[in-house]
């Protein structure tokens, strides 16, 4: 049986753009699921890892979207996105007709949709398919897909995402999947800034943390987002699993998107503005747990700095 997924697996040729923090584990889940996959990322170290884990490392965009099937992006944001997409060198110039590029950075509706566009003029199929689980989720394939595009489309890419993730959904038409992520930040930094005021409201009172964080994630007050990040706030441990910087520039997507439709976001407008107001103190480049140092500095702790 896992010679036959090897064979079937090996048929298709993948190219990776972007191999950070989330790139980098995905597309060795991919290899390690027998696919031959070939990267191209600014860093020289991590085409070194990607060698290290059976991939090929390619020396430009070009080089590496030449003879894929697939092509996987991971970003940071809408002008890198347009970046590698666009332009002399870049995935729509020297990708083979009938590719299918599958997006999965967060990034704007709008993006997503003029870049599908653009791809069908050079018969390149696309899906916007960003991603939420983080680091974790990445590593252990575990991530949940938002996809838009058409179906015969997500039906293809389907066996690539079921190696990435446990929940993968198709969504809509071009840009769906982009809006449902920015749902999905909007609802993690609120559930993020909410964990970290009560942290600070337990602390201040007095009450065993840790023993307290237990009840509340076994009751209504547990989320995911409480679980993944219960560590970060009882060690004060804010290593960038996703950083403040990003989700800052998802903020600025998910209220810009919801201004454009009409839906008012209240309680999300004021959390985009704590992350704007952290990342302005200098706590961009922090897990966006750190949330939590806002609050202390708003309480008086010294902890914060």
């Amino acid at each position: 049986m896992f010679e036959e997924l090897q064979l079937r697996t090996q048929k298709q040729k993948v190219a990776w753009i972007g191999l950070g923090i989330m790139g980098s584990p995905m597309a060795e889940n991919l290899i390690a699921a027998g696919y031959d996959v070939t990267g191209y990322t600014l860093e020289a170290e991590k085409l070194a890892r990607l060698e290290a884990r059976g991939g090929t490392a390619a020396g430009s965009v070009a080089e590496a979207v030449r003879d894929a099937d697939v092509i996987f992006t991971m970003v940071p944001a809408s002008p890198q996105v347009e970046a590698v997409a666009y332009g002399k060198d870049g995935i729509l110039a020297h990708a083979r007709e009938g590719a299918l590029l599958i997006d999965t950075s967060s990034i704007t509706p709008r993006t997503s949709v003029d870049l599908a566009k653009a791809a069908a003029a050079r018969g390149i199929r696309v899906l916007d398919a960003p991603v939420s689980g983080g680091e974790a989720g990445a590593v252990e394939g575990v991530l949940s897909i938002m996809v838009g595009g058409d179906a015969e489309d997500f039906a293809r890419a389907r066996p690539l995402l079921d190696v990435l993730g446990t929940t993968v959904v198709l969504c809509g038409p071009h840009g769906a999947g982009q809006t449902v992520k920015a749902a999905n930040q909007l609802i993690v930094a609120v559930n993020i800034q909410a964990c970290a005021e009560a942290v600070i409201f337990l602390e201040k009172s007095g009450v065993d943390l840790s023993a307290a964080l237990d009840v509340l994630g076994g009751g209504l007050a547990g989320s995911t987002v409480l679980a993944r990040k219960k560590a970060n706030f009882l060690g004060r441990e804010f290593a960038p699993g996703f950083r403040v910087d990003l989700h800052h520039k998802d903020m600025g997507i998910v209220t810009d998107a919801a201004r454009t439709v009409g839906a008012a976001l209240p309680v999300g407008s004021v959390v985009a503005g704590l992350v704007a107001s952290l990342r302005a103190q200098g706590d961009g480049g922090l897990d966006h747990s750190a949330l939590l140092r806002g609050v202390e500095r708003l309480s008086g702790s010294a902890t914060a700095g």
